[in-house]
């Protein structure tokens, strides 16, 4: 498999090392065209704006929306998700400024979530049906959506490409392996996500860490 990794802006470098690590070709797509030779793409984590003028002055959008629909697997970094809030250490000193975090905040029936993650209820800015809160030694916890499927798209709300950890893009790696698979197969099987089992009704979570 060849890897697109979104070149723009942000950690792309990062992701292409990664991909490396595991014995993958990663590709920095600038262009439209270069959209046409990957099987797979990796949105990378950024400052969305930047990453959007830059998108929009390439003429992108329209190859992306299009890579999109045609079933390949994408990988996003919540470029566009709302936020919740919880102190940060930046430097020495904590700062309003760092105290922000994304994450998901509702998803559709169709929409698998990968990985939670619990914030104190008073840091959350915003809560809603899916969004959990648990009592817990009289503390209120929320726990707020890190990592979402949906079909063909993955999206986390945080930046494994910035450690040394590659389960997130083995994940990544095996879910595009699948689905190429699913559609190559004549018979039209049920496609068997990363730690999931083909018998019985009980579906195991991958073993995938989930990042501060």
């Amino acid at each position: 498999m060849t890897v697109g990794v979104l070149a723009l802006q942000g950690s792309f470098n990062e992701h292409i090392a990664a991909l490396r690590r595991l014995g993958v070709q990663g590709i920095e797509i600038r262009k439209a065209e270069q959209l046409l030779t990957v099987s797979s793409l990796i949105i990378p984590g950024g400052e969305s704006t930047t990453m959007a003028k830059l998108a929009e002055y390439h003429n992108l959008f329209p190859a992306l929306r299009e890579f999109v629909k045609t079933g390949k697997p994408v990988w996003g970094h919540a470029l566009v998700l709302s936020s919740w809030q919880t102190e940060q250490l930046v430097g020495r000193r904590h700062t309003e400024e760092s105290s922000y975090a994304p994450a998901v905040l509702d998803v559709g029936p169709d929409v698998e979530v990968l990985a939670h993650y619990p914030v104190p209820s008073n840091k959350v800015l915003y809560s809603s049906s899916t969004v959990q809160i648990q009592e817990e030694d009289a503390l209120l916890e929320t726990n707020v959506i890190v990592a979402v499927k949906q079909r063909n798209l993955l999206a986390t709300a945080f930046h494994p490409e910035l450690t040394a950890d590659t389960r997130w893009h083995s994940y990544f790696m095996k879910m595009a392996k699948e689905m190429e698979q699913g559609a190559s197969s004549s018979s039209g099987g049920t496609i068997v996500s990363v730690g999931e089992t083909s018998v019985g009704t009980e579906q195991a979570k991958p073993d995938i860490p989930i990042y501060q």
